[in-house]
Formats: structure tokens, sequence, C-alpha cells
């Protein structure tokens, strides 16, 4: 174990003060998709099972309201649904940038090598280097990983509120036929 955390400190020393950022950036990212797959597998059954209940009892005289009150309800639980999405997102661009950071800085520490010592000193101009594509890579593996889940979460979210849309309307329509 101890190796493994002197290989990580390692990475980090090699790849700059940068990497925090994109450390922070990261944990911050995963903290907020896990969150929405809590909510998805886990809230989301209950608020939906507890949205038909109250429509299986509702009274529904007037059609246009109903479908009114269908609509407002939709639109919050869609929002929930969604809820930081555009954040992961956001999280999502900013790695990138943030590698891109990484690389200017190394490039900078790669032209003051090459100032101070000229081309002799290839060990110094060697940690500039890595220092500029260390973290643009670590900002693009971030980004591509939490893509992924972005899009599945987008992709379910929207499902899941068709389908309660569908669900609700058949109260609707059930009603309206009584």
């Amino acid at each position: 174990m101890p190796e493994s955390i002197h290989a990580i400190g390692h990475f980090f020393d090699a790849g700059g003060p940068v990497m925090w950022a994109i450390l922070f950036v990261s944990i911050a990212l995963w903290t907020l998709i896990i969150e929405r797959y809590w909510y998805h597998w886990r809230i989301y059954p209950r608020e939906i099972a507890e949205l038909c209940s109250r429509w299986r009892e509702r009274p529904c005289p007037n059609l246009w309201q109903a479908r009114t009150i269908q609509r407002k309800e939709i639109a919050e639980l869609r929002h929930r649904l969604g809820g930081s999405v555009y954040l992961i997102r956001t999280f999502i661009a900013l790695c990138p940038l943030l590698g891109l950071l990484g690389t200017v800085t190394g490039m900078i520490q790669v032209f003051d090598v090459l100032e101070f010592s000229g081309t002799g000193n290839p060990r110094a101009m060697a940690s500039g280097v890595s220092m500029a594509t260390i973290p643009t890579m670590t900002g693009l593996v971030v980004a591509l990983s939490g893509l992924f889940f972005s899009i599945d979460l987008k992709r379910a979210s929207e499902a899941k509120a068709r389908k309660a849309s569908d669900v609700l309307s058949q109260y609707i329509t059930r009603a309206g036929k009584r």
C-alpha cells in the first residue's frame, strides 16, 4: 500500500500543481454522478409511486385542469431527474481546460530551463515536458469517463420523464371516461 501511495505522489509531482485542481474537479464530478445515480435508483421510484397513487385517488372533473396539473408535475419531476446534470457537464468541460493549463505551465518550465541552461540539460527539460503532458492526459481521461455517465444520466432522465408522463396521462384518460 505505501508503494502505491508513493507512486501516486510521484505522479502528482510530475504533473505539477494543476493536478490538484484536476483532482478537486474530478472528486466533485464523481460525487455528483454518484448522487444522480442514487437519486435515479433509490429516490425516484418512491417519488413516482407517490405521484401515481395521488393520481389514482384524484377526482378529475375538469379534464383541462387535470392536464395542466399533470404538465406542472411532470415538469417538476423532469427538473428533479435532471438535477445536477448541467453542473456535471460543466465539470466535464472544465477538465480538459485544466489539462491545457497544465500543458502551458509545463511548457513555461521547459522554456525556463532552456533560458538558464540551454539544451544541455535534458533531465531538467524532461520534468517540464512531463508537467506539460500528464495534466493534459489526466484532464482528458476524467472528462471522457465522466462524459459517458453524463450521457447515460441525461438519457435515463428523459426516458423516465416520458414514461411518467405516459402513466399519468393514462390516469387522466381513465378518469375522463368515467
